[in-house]
């Protein structure tokens, strides 16, 4: 496994995202890292309902209120800090981490 530095610890707030790149089993893909209130996440950007990206290429991961991450085209709603489909039509799929 190879790791890559995403950001510093500085470089995020609070309920802020970054979008990055990788590349699994030779297929490139995107990702994005999330700064919880007590960790960080990160997750494939890609919805379980269909191989979408959760944001519209815009970098929103957030519902209004900051609580969970959505998808904005099909409005499943996930917990962010287990990926868990919490609502919409992938409930109870999870997101790849």
């Amino acid at each position: 496994m190879t790791r890559i530095r995403l950001a510093s610890i500085t470089e995020l707030d609070k309920g802020q995202t970054k979008k990055f790149h990788y590349t699994q089993d030779g297929v490139p893909r995107e990702g994005f890292l999330a700064r919880l209130e007590n960790c960080w996440v990160a997750y494939e950007n890609r919805c379980r309902h269909i191989a979408i990206s959760l944001d519209l290429d815009d970098g929103v991961f957030f519902t209004d209120d900051g609580k969970y991450f959505f998808c904005q085209t099909h409005g499943a709603v996930y917990e962010p800090e287990t990926g868990l489909c919490v609502h919409g039509p992938c409930k109870d799929a999870s997101l790849f981490s």
